[in-house]
């Protein structure tokens, strides 16, 4: 079944309801949570994620997140249809203003790999041995990035990488090595599908040569 990051037809077919947390719905439902929890919901993002990768310069590139607000309509329209029906809870504004700031984190790939490997250690960052989640959570995260993270082309994605990932329309890809390793590529040609063209390619690479593959 289509899981477009985007599509305001099958969010209204399923009124309001995000299939996964890594389609546009299901990030702006996560933040509208974080906002519910957190005084502001990207500094506390941010600041998660300068714990995991252990580097505090990591920041916003205010000037992405602006642009990234300006021609935030799309993203607006989906916010604004979820909280018609009552999926939303802080003000839609707020909510598009916060996650183009999140969307706007800038990290090198070693830092976004540092950020990811607790995914691949069972929850549990390898360096400072902070638990950021149990075995069995990491382990359904793992899974929804398998058959979710690389939008309509999970499953050609899993044929030829075999591992679990995250894409993003920046032309990242963070994938894991169940119990050794993560791993980030960067490139910022992106398929058709929206996932790094030669990003895809250096991980069908790595698979095929280290034999990483899960499968």
């Amino acid at each position: 079944m289509s899981t477009r990051p985007n599509s305001l037809s099958q969010l209204e077919t399923e009124r309001g309801i995000p299939r996964n947390p890594f389609i546009n719905a299901g990030a702006l439902v996560i933040n509208d949570i974080l906002a519910q929890r957190f005084v502001q919901a990207d500094i506390a993002v941010l600041q998660f994620m300068r714990m995991l990768a252990d580097e505090v310069k990591i920041d916003f590139d205010l000037e992405v997140a602006l642009s990234e607000q300006r021609h935030a309509h799309r993203n607006s329209a989906i916010a604004h249809l979820m909280k018609d029906f009552g999926n939303l809870h802080n003000p839609v504004e707020s909510v598009i203003a916060s996650y183009c700031r999140q969307c706007a984190i800038t990290m090198s790939c070693l830092e976004l790999a540092k950020a990811g490997s607790f995914l691949a250690n069972h929850g549990t960052i390898p360096w400072s041995g902070v638990q950021i989640l149990d075995s069995s959570s990491a382990k359904r995260l793992n899974a929804i990035m398998l058959t979710c993270g690389t939008y309509d082309v999970a499953g050609d994605f899993a044929f030829r990488v075999g591992l679990p990932a995250k894409s993003g329309v920046g032309g990242g890809i963070l994938a894991l090595v169940p119990g050794e390793l993560a791993v980030c590529v960067w490139s910022p040609g992106l398929d058709s599908a929206g996932n790094s063209l030669a990003g895809v390619m250096a991980l069908e690479l790595f698979t095929n040569m280290t034999a990483r593959s899960i499968f």
